[in-house]
């Protein structure tokens, strides 16, 4: 396992309640896994829904997200006003959270 700082923005930061948590977890998936699993509100899964990722700085894939983590990593979580993307952008290469 690794540790995975999920850091939140705008909206994502309102819904989890904090800026940024961290996460022991195998995957990304997992870790975010995790958060939602800490929460009742569905406003965070629906913020989630729409956000872009970026792992380490890079725009992170759907398969990025299960990828098994070598070494600790740093995840921005970017809703649409914050620069993510919207439900809209699902065919660009920005990967959503499902």
């Amino acid at each position: 396992m690794q540790t995975v700082s999920l850091h939140y923005w705008a909206g994502a930061k309102a819904a989890a309640g904090v800026d940024m948590e961290r996460f022991d977890a195998e995957t990304v998936a997992a870790a975010l896994d995790q958060a939602r699993k800490q929460r009742s509100d569905p406003r965070f899964d629906r913020v989630l829904s729409m956000s872009s990722v970026l792992i380490d700085g890079l725009v992170a894939q759907h398969v990025d997200l299960q990828r098994a983590l070598t070494e600790p990593v740093r995840v921005e979580i970017l809703p649409p006003f914050a620069g993510g993307s919207s439900l809209s952008d699902v065919t660009h290469r920005h990967c959503l959270i499902m």
